[in-house]
């Protein structure tokens, strides 16, 4: 059975299974090697690996097997986003919506170039056309809003309404319930920030960047042990990460007037 198995492929490419994943490709190697959905597989598994350019000529022969397999165009969309290569990666999205006007998931890789670009009214525009096809998706709610928080201050209300969307249709986003506390730290509303990022702290207890917002929004709040409390477990789960950085907030902590949003956003972008 070959239907859908380019979309099955993706589903675990975003799991992570590695196994499972390179034994479908084997299979549908062995059933068709003249279907698109084969390579599509094949491509997934090298993408998984980060073998980009390998990828992209696995993908691109499903496209000379089938060129209106608008799915393959959108797989060569993302590839090209993950080495940088934006125009071309812009290029094949258009091409996916040109064969299939409804193709969602190619609205939504123009909204996220667009969103990388900081072309943030592009980016809105492409992933609301996204959700308005499939207005069920948690994932598009949580762009959204994050496109919008990254507009501005001014758009923060609009940012909350689109991450509270995105946490009602899956309780289990946690990068929407992270999105939506930076978001009530941008309103000032620190208490409420504080109770979603200890319930955070609970499903996701080895994000260090969740114990750096927490530790921000307590000193906030003037509790400067806790921030401190806050920090220390930061710097348990931070292995990747400057490690200077954690010790630099904790000198700031007892600095009056000392700023540290600039700290946050440096944060999450390493």
């Amino acid at each position: 059975r070959l239907k859908d198995m380019e979309i099955y492929s993706t589903l675990l490419w975003h799991l992570r299974k590695e196994v499972e994943l390179s034994l479908l490709a084997q299979q549908l190697v062995d059933m068709d090697r003249m279907a698109p959905q084969t390579w599509c597989a094949v491509g997934n598994c090298f993408s998984l690996q980060k073998e980009h350019q390998a990828a992209l000529k696995f993908f691109q022969r499903a496209i000379q097997i089938d060129p209106r397999f608008y799915y393959a165009h959108t797989l060569c969309g993302h590839e090209h986003m993950a080495v940088d290569n934006l125009t071309q990666a812009i290029a094949a999205f258009l091409d996916a919506l040109q064969i299939n006007p409804r193709h969602y998931n190619a609205f939504y890789g123009l909204g996220m170039v667009y969103f990388r670009q900081e072309k943030y009214d592009n980016a809105e525009n492409h992933l609301r056309r996204a959700l308005q096809i499939n207005p069920s998706s948690s994932i598009l709610c949580c762009y959204v809003g994050m496109v919008l928080a990254a507009s501005g201050a001014d758009n923060a209300n609009k940012a909350l309404d689109m991450l509270n969307r995105a946490i009602q249709l899956d309780k289990g986003n946690t990068l929407a319930r992270f999105k939506r506390a930076t978001v009530l730290v941008t309103l000032e509303q620190y208490k409420e920030a504080l109770l979603e990022l200890e319930s955070l702290i609970g499903a996701a207890p080895k994000e260090a960047a969740v114990y750096v917002l927490a530790a921000r929004v307590c000193k906030r709040l003037d509790d400067k042990d806790k921030s401190l409390q806050y920090l220390t477990l930061a710097a348990e789960m931070d292995t990747n990460k400057s490690p200077n950085h954690i010790r630099i907030l904790m000198e700031r902590l007892h600095l009056p007037g000392a700023e540290d949003d600039e700290d946050q956003d440096d944060y999450e972008k390493k």
